[in-house]
């Protein structure tokens, strides 16, 4: 069973030739030219992930992004202009997975969903990897997080996490208590290293600190460690 992409992009060149390049590849591409009809098939569809441009006729990516975000579970991969960080760390407030910056380089974009989807469940998908170690669970006071399950409560609530964010959580609570650099984390979850310039893991963290209901003036869960990084406190849980 091939992993299904949902490509939003209204250049119709771009799209035929980057959905030519992908089927190649064994995934199976459905293509959707405007924004304003993107929100119902992404929802409809449920494909395994979503490749949303940004710039779109009738609604732009950002809007169907934060539309489909609370109810579509799957990978949000957003396309955005060069150079435009304002746009990436947008995506990522909204809820988006990843972006990658146009003109898309194909063997960067194929790469890009491989390394997506091996963290994403996805039944049956041609990319995934090994499956989660089951006995992967950890907790501090009231956080739980479970690496079988891709799942995180705070007491008995649970926290709507998107793909990325479950990633950077895990990861922050596996080093419980060590502080971990930008470049730390990037190498970890993206395979990239920190340019100086590259904002995603810090808009990420700002959702998590509000996920976990941790101060964002003073934060005590997820604790900015000043040129540094980040340390996730194995305390202040009750």
């Amino acid at each position: 069973m091939k992993t299904r992409i949902l490509l939003v992009e209204d250049d119709e060149r771009l799209a035929d030739l980057t959905a030519e390049y992908l089927r190649k590849n064994d995934f199976e591409v459905a293509i959707e030219a405007r924004g304003d009809t993107a929100e119902a098939r992404i929802l409809k569809d449920d494909p395994d992930l979503v490749i949303l441009d940004v710039m779109l006729p009738g609604k732009d990516g950002f809007e169907v992004c934060r539309a489909v975000r609370g109810s579509y579970k799957g990978v949000i991969l957003m396309f955005t202009a060069r150079d435009e960080d304002l746009d990436q760390i947008l995506g990522l407030e909204l809820g988006a997975d990843d972006y990658i910056a146009k003109p898309v380089q194909p063997r960067l974009l194929l790469a890009r969903i491989k390394a997506l989807l091996r963290r994403a469940p996805v039944p049956g998908g041609a990319a995934g990897g090994n499956g989660p170690d089951e006995t992967a669970q950890l907790a501090f006071g009231s956080f739980s997080i479970s690496q079988a399950t891709r799942s995180a409560h705070l007491g008995e609530e649970a926290i709507d996490l998107t793909t990325a964010e479950f990633d950077l959580l895990w990861l922050l609570a596996r080093h419980a208590g060590s502080i971990l650099s930008r470049d730390d984390l990037l190498q970890q979850l993206r395979g990239i290293g920190f340019d100086g310039l590259d904002r995603s893991i810090d808009a990420r963290i700002s959702r998590l600190r509000r996920k976990l209901g941790d101060d964002p003036e003073n934060p005590t869960r997820i604790k900015t460690v000043r040129g540094k990084g980040y340390l996730f406190s194995k305390h202040d849980w009750q």
